[in-house]
């Protein structure tokens, strides 16, 4: 575990493994909490807040396998906890204790500053929380760690009693602390509110101001910059913006402000295209989907869908972008809906490989096509490979002439399928399919059992297919999903079915539409077993 300082003008520091492990339906495990260590370390923040060793089991063992298991290139890894107990000196306080034995080089030490909480909580004088504070600092101090001090509900003491809470701001100062963090512990407070006060306690105090912000007005991030602009050089997040309640502020997106906009270099320059990376990687260790529409990492973060907005696109991707997409490790998407207009399919074809360019009839035909199925129900903004494979169709037409319902070679021709359900008497279901098809001039026909009808259509139509082209052996159905759509109503609505698929490689979706969910499944099967096999690099045989 490094113990090398990193450039100290300016501190990003995390704490995804203490505060965003609060959030509800997230538990870490020693082995998780170091596989997010390192992601945290190869975006390069400068202090990783680890736990709280000697409170619980998981922090105690966390701490003591960091010592020979992380190998920290950028980060500082931090122990919080409490200041000592009122009465008890440091020295003799075990938590205390705990702290300086847990090896982490820097301590985060958690203070009150609103008098009601010390009158309260702590249920001691406004005077011995003063002198808690700054035994506790001056006997880390003296053991060696660098020190920061947490003002607990700063922003709500300090509207109750600024003088009090000033007066812990300054305590901490003058015992050591390096850092006195202003923490919008409930969450309550505005961007405006913020900058004023950072300001005014930073200029009565003198003491080096960081801030840590909840999200439950939704200004956490705009709190966090604020504070900046106020004079704070110390801020505190946590990745993805995990945390209780509504969560902290964003590590991904206050790096990206700093560093993009406000000029500031927080993290090694080669580190901010890894954002979207590391941003998804941490969400697959807490085992939390990533947030489609989150800023700068989201999959929708550059994606556009208006005409209009294509247009402008065509001509210069910065007119309806506020950053280069690379600048963070995403990219930009064009979406493919009734709202398309020309050059929506033109961009979205060379994103698939398909120039497009000069044919403007191809490229009507195309839009056309588009809006009469989704006015029938499809969506392909939302399944990229089933558009794919309309787009190949009609490419095909063009080139070889071919009108009507014909398109491009396929890889099989179903001539039928069909899926039952049987009701037994002990109560439970089966569900059996079959299906009769045709695939490099062989008929095949393949019976399946599953779960339901729609996964006993999948198994039948593995099994016809698997023998004749192997590769679909790889093939996964990872998501599924199933709407009834508006304008309709009861069991006689029109259904819309979005598969979403994997090869292990990646991902891909895709849509049905049909008066039954089975019916809409099929079409949503056929296209993802397609798609999967011109992954795969297999030739049509049609």
């Amino acid at each position: 575990m490094t113990t090398a300082a990193p450039d100290d003008s300016f501190h990003v520091f995390d704490t995804t493994l203490r505060d965003g492990a609060q959030r509800e339906g997230i538990n870490l495990s020693v082995a998780d909490k170091l596989t997010i260590a390192r992601h945290l370390d190869d975006f390069g923040v400068g202090f990783i807040e680890g736990g709280w060793p000697g409170a619980n089991p998981r922090d105690t063992e966390f701490f003591e396998r960091a010592r020979t298991e992380l190998d920290l290139r950028h980060a500082q890894l931090v122990a919080f906890g409490a200041t000592r107990r009122a009465g008890v000196r440091a020295a003799d306080d075990p938590q205390v204790r705990a702290l300086a034995d847990s090896g982490a080089p820097v301590v985060t030490v958690v203070a009150k500053s609103h008098d009601r909480h010390v009158e309260l909580a702590l249920r001691t004088t406004l005077e011995e929380n003063l002198e808690m504070v700054a035994d506790t600092v001056a006997y880390l101090r003296e053991r060696g760690c660098r020190v920061f001090v947490d003002c607990e509900h700063f922003f709500d003491g300090y509207q109750a009693n600024a003088e009090y809470a000033k007066r812990v701001v300054r305590r901490a100062h003058e015992a050591g602390a390096a850092v006195v963090v202003l923490c919008d512990t409930n969450g309550g407070m505005l961007p405006a509110q913020v900058q004023a006060v950072v300001r005014t306690v930073a200029a009565d105090t003198g003491a080096r101001l960081g801030i840590h912000a909840q999200d439950d007005t939704g200004c956490a991030v705009a709190n966090t910059l604020a504070a900046v602009d106020g004079g704070a050089t110390h801020v505190q997040c946590t990745a993805n913006g995990y945390g209780e309640r509504v969560g902290n502020a964003n590590l991904f997106p206050v790096v990206a402000a700093l560093q993009l906009k406000y000029g500031r270099t927080v993290v090694p320059p080669a580190a901010l295209p890894e954002m979207t990376r590391i941003s998804h990687a941490i969400a697959e260790v807490v085992n939390l989907t990533p947030s489609t529409h989150e800023p700068y990492v989201g999959v929708s973060a550059f994606a556009h869908k208006a005409g209009l907005h294509a247009s402008a696109i065509k001509v210069d991707p910065d007119l309806y972008q506020h950053i280069d997409p690379d600048a963070v490790g995403n990219s930009m998407r064009m979406l493919v809906s009734d709202m398309a207009g020309r050059a929506s399919v033109e961009l979205k074809g060379k994103e698939l490989g398909y120039d497009l360019t000069g044919d403007r009839e191809l490229v009507g035909r195309v839009v056309e096509r588009v809006k009469e199925q989704e006015l029938r129900g499809y969506t392909y903004e939302a399944a990229d490979a089933s558009f794919e494979l309309l787009l190949r169709d009609e490419v095909h037409r063009a080139a070889s002439g071919e009108e009507g319902d014909g398109g491009a070679p396929r890889f099989f021709r179903v001539e039928s399928w069909r899926a039952i359900v049987e009701d037994r008497p002990d109560g439970t279901h089966a569900n059996e399919a079959t299906v009769r098809l045709w695939a490099k001039g062989e008929r095949a026909v393949a019976t399946g059992e599953g779960n339901g009808p729609v996964n006993a259509l999948d198994r039948a139509l593995r099994v016809a297919l698997e023998r004749i082209y192997p590769e679909l052996a790889r093939l996964e159905l990872v998501d599924y999903k199933v709407r009834i759509l508006a304008g309709t109503h009861g069991t006689e609505s029109t259904t819309r079915v979005l598969i979403s698929t994997s090869d292990g490689a990646g991902e891909w979706s895709t849509v049905g539409v049909a008066d039954n969910v089975i019916a809409a499944s099929w079409q949503a099967l056929d296209d993802a077993y397609t798609y999967g096999l011109l992954r795969a690099g297999v030739t049509p045989n049609e």
